[in-house]
């Protein structure tokens, strides 16, 4: 059976059709498909000064993803920083890991998506020059104690119960010293044997002294008297 002209000629533009649509749809599926582009990772300080490290998922066919993150010394995993699910969106989907990252460390971070498609590294992450300030290494001023808040008891005693007034009391006596202390207003006289009848002994001597002589002048002059007779 032969086949006319017209059919053949509809038939290479229904297959070429086809073909454009496979292509088309092909270009669109690749397009939407989950790739390793689609991921990036950042380290940084979080808002309490502590260190994270944060990966950004932006596949739009929102495949579900497995993220690693490695600390790496001398090109081999040091440690396991953790690993975390995240489902990609076209603005981007983040997953954060806290970590104490030490300024110029490297670390790898592994995605396996869609399936095991992708099975990738991105590339090694290097953390900044500049290591996070933690808020809790720097005291509040209003934490520290103030010098004036707890008084020292004083071992000083007071001026005014060490040191005795002067018109107010009087020096102790000498231990052992029986004599009496002078009264109030005597003389300095009774401080070395003299007492107050000393004016008195000697105006009595004095007139003795004058009654003496006169009886000796009376005696004399009557004597005179008698031998002129």
């Amino acid at each position: 059976m032969s086949i006319s002209s017209r059919t053949a000629r509809s038939v290479r533009i229904l297959g070429v059709a086809s073909a454009t649509a496979a292509l088309a749809l092909g270009v669109a599926g690749n397009a939407f498909a989950c790739k390793i582009g689609d991921f990036s990772a950042a380290a940084s300080c979080g808002n309490n000064g502590k260190g994270v490290i944060t990966v950004t998922d932006q596949d739009a066919s929102g495949k579900e993803a497995t993220v690693s993150v490695y600390l790496e010394s001398n090109g081999a995993d040091a440690k396991k920083v953790g690993e975390q699910t995240v489902t990609g969106t076209k603005e981007g989907a983040i997953v954060t890991f806290s970590e104490d990252w030490a300024p110029g460390a490297q670390y790898r971070v592994h995605i396996n998506a869609n399936s095991g498609k992708v099975n990738a590294d991105l590339s090694l992450l290097t953390t900044p020059s500049k290591a996070c300030t933690t808020t809790e290494t720097t005291p509040s001023a209003s934490t520290t104690p103030s010098a004036s808040v707890t008084p020292k008891p004083s071992q000083t005693p007071s001026s005014s119960s060490a040191t005795p007034s002067a018109s107010g009391s009087t020096a102790p006596g000498t231990s052992g010293d029986n004599s009496p202390s002078p009264a109030a207003g005597t003389s300095n006289l009774a401080e070395t044997g003299a007492s107050s009848a000393t004016p008195m002994i000697a105006g009595v001597a004095g007139a003795l002294v004058v009654i003496g002589g006169g009886a000796v002048f009376f005696g004399m002059r009557r004597r005179g008297a008698s031998k002129s007779d």
